[in-house]
């Protein structure tokens, strides 16, 4: 199994939290004008889990913000019909996290 990737047959979220931003002096041109951020992934009580990644922000997501992010094919889809080449995407900003029966 990869590093950072949900255990098979669990139904979890990839929570994560912005810890900094990419600068790059030449990239993909598909990906002018986008903004690459580390992000810190999170385990399910906001502990850090593995290494950080790097992944497209599609929300406009700042330091600090808890996020949820996706990996893989649909990693691209907020940018249809274009498909850049991602392998993570933010594609939200987690306001709560509500976790039932844990007091």
């Amino acid at each position: 199994m990869k590093p950072n990737s949900p255990p098979r047959g669990k139904n979890n979220m990839l929570l994560g939290r912005v810890i900094g931003n990419v600068v790059c002096t030449m990239k993909n041109a598909s990906l002018t004008g986008q903004r690459l951020l580390i992000v810190q992934p999170l385990d399910r009580h906001g502990r850090d889990k593995g290494r950080p990644i790097v992944a497209l922000d599609s929300v406009g997501a700042g330091a600090g913000e808890t996020i949820y992010w996706c990996r893989g094919k649909e990693a691209s889809f907020p940018y249809l019909p274009a498909e850049p080449p991602t392998d993570a995407t933010i594609v939200g900003i987690v306001d709560t996290v509500n976790i039932p029966g844990n007091g």
